[in-house]
């Protein structure tokens, strides 16, 4: 049966994406130890993973990770499963097939940027910057996202990614209006 199909897909899934974090844990776990043998680089290493969300549409699983020292890095992943099929969502899925996702949700976190930015002084992001290299143009299909309990879509920064070092990941929820008419 189709549910069962579904169940087995998911099964897979799981096992797929306990095998790559399982892969990314083990190659920062070798650099890691690389650095500690030379003495340099991090002093620290935590990966944890989350479930987020989930409904019975999908569930999403976050592993973060984070290296530490005088300076650390965070940085975070994303897998989000489709209950009904079985799979990972990739970004471009939640989204009628040919709609242009991509500039609706780049103008809403520029939009979102310069607001928080007006809102607080600490807040900075590279957007309007001089540095013209460095400003966030345009999410691509590989950014990093997640849909939250409201069901809207989050887009998830890593660290020094569109911002400075300090300002640590950074997400952006999408409000549901910017993206009502192409979601599936």
């Amino acid at each position: 049966s189709q549910e069962v199909q579904a169940e087995k897909t998911l099964e897979n899934t799981t096992d797929e994406i306990n095998a790559e974090i399982q892969e990314i844990t083990n190659e920062l776990l070798d650099e890691f130890a690389k650095h500690m043998k030379e003495e340099l680089g991090y002093k620290e290493l935590i990966v944890k993973s989350e479930v987020l969300v989930t409904t019975q549409e999908y569930f999403t699983l976050k592993l973060s990770c984070y290296q530490g020292e005088a300076s650390g890095y965070a940085w975070n992943y994303f897998y989000t499963i489709d209950l009904t099929s079985g799979e990972r969502l990739q970004l471009k899925d939640i989204f009628i097939e040919g709609a242009d996702y991509i500039n609706p949700i780049s103008e809403n976190i520029k939009e979102q940027m310069r607001n928080r930015m007006a809102q607080d002084e600490n807040v900075y992001y590279w957007l309007d910057d001089e540095i013209e290299e460095l400003n966030f143009k345009t999410i691509s299909e590989e950014t990093s996202f997640y849909i939250n309990e409201k069901d809207n879509v989050v887009i998830s920064f890593n660290q020094g990614e569109v911002a400075a070092m300090y300002m640590g990941v950074v997400e952006f929820e999408i409000p549901a209006e910017v993206l009502d008419d192409i979601r599936k």
